[in-house]
């Protein structure tokens, strides 16, 4: 999946929308520049009102998170497209007359050398020649023969026979001209290799190597999303338990690839457990509800039935993996009974309470604030609690105004670590630094003077600002670090920690910079004290919005009593591609100081980045051309555009080479989506053939070493180790098992992915069908992503505007607010 959850929002509770776009070819439009005339087409100067376009087809909304089809594998199953394309193919008849003529030719040479032998292969290999030829005579007359009995059919294929092999021998008592019939290449060899006998010298050109056919590049395989698959032990499953896995597997109908993650998931035992329980094979990523069904009715036969209480868990547990990818921490439960209703299980109710009686999911009752009060933003509130038959709810509970929530116990766990861990850095501040703080205050102004003093008094503050607001927070974290503090700075992507310890004039490991993956890892930061907390008076958390529960929880989990923890973050982002809303969640419960920065982020692209932020997009004066508005009619023609953009209008016009531009669209399928645009690319900025699971020695990659996280890198090589990248400087070395699933082609990306990060040209596609995807953190996302330009490639019309005016952020359904908000917190 990726798990990109970019795509996941869109979908309901519980009922994510597994529709995909088929991709579809990509149209040739005129050549438009969008920076400098061409064609006849001039880009205009500045933010224009969006033109009138037709819509175009290409770009869904939500990844596709289904599986196989059938009963094919989830995603291996696709292999590389194109891979059968071959071109200059020869028909395969025709193809096997030249061969026999061929071998025919050579055995007519060996013959002039007087080799018996040899004559009477070249007579075989003449007959065969022969064959060929008369089988296309035959199929003339194919009418004719039809209406022959079997017999004469039979007797006149003899007589055909005879009389061309009469005809052979006759030709054999005359001379052969050794390589008579030769051509082309084959007749240069032989006049090569006769004048090499005879002192002569051959001509030049015969050995020379020929020049290579044109090449294709094979686009980049189609993948599907999938949830986060469970940890698997560093050794992985034992042979024996895949193999056994893979015979239940076969016998049920699925692909056998699923194997190694299904014993992985399943453990010891696992082909014991998936016939008992054929609907566990659910929780194989990228396996949907009627595929498990009909793997299920094949080892069960008669005894599978909708009602079977097996199925009624499995599809309970697997809506709830669902709504964690689209970044719900739990459902509500009506919300997940109706949702149950449409995967079509007679009983929601008892379905949901059997999966709770068996410990695979917990209920939560949480209490609304007062009577007919909204639940947390993203949930919407329940009535009052009714029996669910959970032990709870009983006398005077019942009236209370309560929600009843449905969680997987993973998420539901680290969302409730998390309030701790926060409740227990806001009571646990350290007097003893007092004057260590006061020392690093004295020496900054504005807004990192007033984060300073919040920070020195509170364990927990809020810091909020767009671009430019990120010279506050390394304000501070330099002037801790010279009051001999020990502060840490974590942003959410290699790209985050390079900008800011440029902010801060020196290399990330000597300003105390790094990434939360590193910090979490032990790769970067201070390493960790004999308790193993961090060994850290601040840290500091760059790009906050990106933290999921999980994450945010091993962060709050891993710092010691007394540390401070800054969280700072543009609040109008995407929120993180994993479970959760946690920045905006602590935002809207105010339980800690909250500072807002004041300095805005200068330019034209920083005055219309502002201005969607409010919900307004507004016409920029754009004189250096930092803004230009490129209009398509449909997806093909957007295709074509960016590709000309990326490759040539933005590097003549503006000066920022291809290598540093990206292109951002809503989603990885369709005409106009990821896919589509970096198979575009590929073939105009890095031809190749795609030699190592569709990738080439030089291309743009983005690779998922875990969901949510993208690291953008250039291939290196590939060899039996698997795939070598560079990514941000760093060797990475993917197995060749984990290339499919876990890199893709990075000249475009989705806005999550590219979240956290900022590149000197952006290049946003927006086809006709991306409206659906379109909202103003979207918005927001895309078009902050451009430090020096932004162009615009614009097909939706006037739904740009009003997803920026009206299309608020996809609610999302936590419990962070309220456990912050209750007594035990």
């Amino acid at each position: 999946m990726s798990t990109e959850p970019e795509t996941t929002e869109d979908a309901g509770p519980g009922t994510p929308d597994t529709r995909e776009t088929p991709d579809q070819g990509t149209d040739g439009g005129v050549a438009a520049e969008g920076t400098e005339k061409t064609d006849g087409t001039e880009a205009a100067d500045g933010m224009e009102s969006p033109v009138g376009s037709e819509a175009a087809e290409g770009t869904e909304d939500a990844e596709s998170t289904r599986g196989p089809e059938g009963t094919q594998g989830p995603e291996g199953t696709h292999g590389a497209e194109g891979a059968g394309d071959a071109e200059g193919a020869v028909p395969e008849d025709e193809a096997a007359a030249q061969d026999g003529s061929t071998t025919a030719e050579d055995g007519s040479t060996t013959a002039e050398n007087g080799s018996t032998t040899a004559e009477d292969r070249s007579t075989t290999a003449e007959d065969g020649t022969a064959t060929a030829e008369d089988g296309t005579a035959a199929a003339e007359d194919g009418t004719a023969a039809a209406e022959k009995s079997e017999a004469e059919a039979e007797l006149a294929a003899q007589r055909i026979e005879r009389e061309r092999i009469e005809r052979r021998k006759a030709e054999k008592k005359g001379p052969i001209r050794s390589g008579g019939k030769l051509s082309g290449t084959a007749a240069d060899l032989l006049a090569a290799v006769r004048a090499v006998e005879s002192g002569e010298k051959p001509v030049a050109t015969v050995f020379a190597e020929p020049a290579p056919a044109p090449r294709r590049p094979a686009p980049e395989p189609v993948r599907t999303p999938r949830p986060a698959p469970a940890p698997v032990a560093p050794g992985g499953p034992a042979p024996e338990t895949v193999e056994a896995v893979r015979r239940v597997l076969a016998e049920g109908g699925a692909p056998e690839a699923l194997a190694p993650q299904a014993a992985a998931l399943l453990g010891e035992g696992a082909d014991t457990a998936l016939r008992e329980d054929p609907w566990q094979l659910l929780r194989v990523g990228g396996v949907r509800p009627e595929q498990a069904d009909g793997f299920a009715r094949a080892l069960l036969g008669a005894a599978c039935g909708p009602d079977d209480e097996r199925r009624g868990r499995a599809v309970t547990v697997w809506l709830l993996e669902q709504a964690a990818v689209a970044g719900h921490t739990a459902l509500e439960l009506p919300a997940l009974t109706a949702a149950l209703g449409r995967q079509g299980v007679p009983d929601p109710d008892a379905a949901v309470q059997g999966t709770l009686a068996e410990g695979e999911a917990l209920v939560f009752q949480d209490a609304l604030e007062e009577p007919g009060a909204p639940a947390a933003p993203g949930a919407p509130s329940a009535p009052a609690a009714q029996d669910t038959g959970t032990g709870q709810g009983d006398g005077e509970e019942q009236e209370r105004p309560v929600r009843v929530l449905v969680g997987l116990e993973r998420y539901a766990l680290a969302e409730e670590s998390l309030a701790d861990g926060l409740a227990r850095l806001v009571n646990s501040v350290a007097e003893e630094s007092g004057q260590a703080w006061e020392t690093a205050a004295a020496g900054l102004s504005g807004g990192a003077a007033e984060l300073a003093r919040a920070v020195a008094g509170h364990g927990l503050v809020l810091h909020t600002g767009g671009e430019a607001a990120r010279a506050e927070p390394a304000a501070l974290l330099g002037a801790a670090r010279a009051a001999g503090l020990r502060a840490f700075a974590a942003c959410h992507t290699p790209d985050g920690r390079r900008r800011l310890a440029a902010q801060l004039g020196g290399e990330p490991a000597e300003q105390g910079v790094g990434t939360v993956a590193g910090l979490l890892s032990g790769a970067e930061g201070p390493g960790r004290d004999a308790d193993g907390a961090l060994a850290l008076d601040l840290l500091i958390v760059l790009d906050a919005p990106q933290l999921d529960v999980e994450g945010a929880a091993m962060l709050v989990e891993s710092l010691p009593d007394g540390a401070r923890l800054v969280l700072s973050g543009d609040p109008g982002v995407l929120w993180s591609a994993g479970p959760g809303r946690v920045f905006a969640d602590l935002l809207a419960a105010r339980v800690c100081p909250q500072t807002a920065s004041r300095v805005p982020d200068p330019g034209p692209l920083g005055e219309l980045v502002s201005g969607i932020g409010i919900g307004e997009l507004n016409q920029v004066a754009a004189p250096g051309k930092e803004i230009v508005i490129v209009p398509v009619r449909d997806a093909g023609e957007a295709v074509h555009r960016t590709v000309q953009l990326v490759a040539d209008s933005v590097p003549r016009a503006i000066g920022v080479p291809a290598d540093q531009t990206v292109v951002i669209t809503p989603g990885h399928g369709g005409a106009a989506g990821t896919r589509a645009l970096n198979s575009a690319l590929k073939e105009r900025l890095n031809p190749g053939p795609g030699r190592f699971g569709g990738f080439d020695p030089g291309d743009r990659i983005a690779y998922s070493p875990a969901p949510g996280r993208t690291l953008p890198g250039v291939v290196v090589k590939a060899d039996a180790d698997g795939l070598h990248l560079s990514c941000a400087g760093a060797p990475v070395v993917v197995p060749r098992e984990r290339v499919e699933g876990s890199v893709r082609h990075g000249w475009a990306l989705t806005a999550h992915q590219a979240a956290g990060a900022r590149w000197p040209a952006a290049v946003v596609v927006l086809p006709g069908d991306a409206v659906p995807a379109l909202s103003r953190p979207w918005v927001y996302t895309a078009f902050g992503r451009a430090e020096r330009h932004l162009s615009v490639v614009h097909g939706v019309e006037q739904a740009l505007p009003k997803a920026v005016a009206e299309v608020p952020p996809k609610p999302r359904t936590t419990r962070l607010q309220t456990l912050l908000r209750t007594p035990e917190a």
